[in-house]
């Protein structure tokens, strides 16, 4: 009974975030033809609007905000936008932009050429499809979508829509990552067979109990934060710790996972999972609906297994290891160490290598939206990375192995 009703709430909020984007933004009539903004010249100033400034945002914000005091950047905060009056005083504070309460409004705004989205996850969707029907590059953060048909929907979006896109997932512009991925496409650890990251953690107050700030229906515009979620009465709680709620966020898997398989992907090169099966539990906060232990294990039609494990009640990690069947390749603080196996000690030398470099990960974004290349996680390889992580989730959640179909891109089961 618990199992179908998870699948009867899932479809229902697939349902509603389909009708989403025309129930929040109607985009292509509020916003004229998709790719219809000014072309941007390699001299011109890049005009950033901010989707969402809590914690997340304002930090993104700041980066911008800074970037923007150096004439050789040649960009520009543009306009900020949020749903809670008191972050909207701050970003406004802090950037001198303009101030928007609905996003639909800073996207229709034709000075803004980028957007920077950090909303709750379950919002990710029908915001990312307004911006890139209005015409605007995207940086949305992790995860990209909540669930994998959203981001299926928001990829081909952007192909359509030939927009410049980057999920945030900031290691991903880590030079080490691409160092391993040189080192895995040269052969030197022979065949990829299966790789270990964690993200272990001990977090005294609970799982993703931030601060709740002082909320009225007046200051926070509650309908606006649900979207396509399930209607629920007002409850500051559940906006302030979105991250603890099924409805709004994918655990541990979507908010700390997605980097990990993101920054995997970038070394292995993005694939489709085939199989995914997770485990874990709430085994210390209880108050919490998301498990506070969470492993996932998935396979690759490269013939390789990803095993990514996280823990918010013990922060005793798990290595950052790529194994090959002759060598490993071991992500050791600023470096990547090449170790043989035993049988193969006489062929292959154990070595150290620093990164490749690479363009900072915003950086990355501003470069991309001029220059008109890809990022170095655009909304392509997301995709990728949004099925494994929504299928570790469904593993977890129906206890059970979740399959996926790559050549065709649906589920099995």
């Amino acid at each position: 009974m618990a199992r179908r009703h998870t699948r009867m709430a899932r479809r229902e909020f697939l349902r509603r975030a389909a009708g989403a984007a025309a129930a929040f933004g109607a985009a292509s009539r509020v916003f004229g033809a998709p790719g219809s903004p000014k072309a941007l010249g390699a001299n011109d100033r890049i005009n950033t609007g901010h989707i969402g400034v809590g914690g997340m945002g304002t930090g993104h914000l700041r980066t911008l905000v800074g970037m923007a005091a150096k004439p050789e950047l040649n960009v520009r905060v543009a306009a900020v936008c949020d749903i809670y009056d008191p972050r909207k005083e701050r970003a406004a504070d802090i950037s001198k932009a303009k101030v928007y309460h609905a996003h639909e409004d800073l996207l229709a705004d034709k000075d803004v050429d980028a957007v920077i989205i950090a909303t709750p996850a379950h919002n990710h969707a029908h915001q990312t499809l307004d911006a890139l029907e209005a015409g605007k590059d995207v940086y949305c953060e992790k995860p990209m979508t909540l669930y994998w048909q959203d981001a299926r929907r928001v990829a081909e979006a952007a192909r359509r829509t030939n927009r410049i896109t980057r999920v945030g997932v900031q290691g991903a512009s880590d030079g080490k990552m691409w160092r391993v991925r040189q080192l895995i496409d040269d052969g030197r650890i022979g065949k990829l067979v299966w790789t270990t990251k964690g993200d272990c953690r001990n977090t005294r107050h609970g799982v993703f109990n931030y601060g709740i700030r002082p909320a009225t229906p007046k200051s926070l515009d509650w309908k606006r934060f649900l979207g396509p979620a399930p209607f629920r009465p007002f409850e500051p709680e559940r906006f302030f710790r979105w991250r603890k709620y099924w409805e709004y966020g994918g655990g541990l898997a979507g908010d700390i996972l997605f980097h990990q398989l993101g920054h995997t992907m970038v070394a292995v090169g993005p694939q489709f999972p085939t199989r995914a099966v997770a485990a874990g539990g709430t085994y210390v906060d209880l108050d919490s609906e998301i498990p506070d232990v969470f492993h996932m294990m998935l396979d690759y039609p490269g013939g390789f297994t990803v095993v990514l494990v996280c823990s918010m009640v013990n922060a005793v990690n798990v290595p950052y290891v790529f194994r090959g069947h002759k060598a490993s390749l071991f992500v050791e603080g600023g470096s990547v160490v090449l170790r043989p196996e035993r049988q193969f000690r006489e062929e292959i030398a154990e070595e150290r290598f620093g990164p490749l470099p690479v363009d900072w990960y915003m950086l990355n974004f501003l470069h991309s939206v001029r220059s008109r290349q890809p990022t170095h996680i655009p909304f392509e390889v997301g995709y990728r990375v949004a099925v494994g992580i929504d299928l570790a989730n469904q593993a977890f959640r129906q206890r059970k192995a979740a399959l996926f179909d790559p050549a065709n891109e649906k589920a099995l089961n």
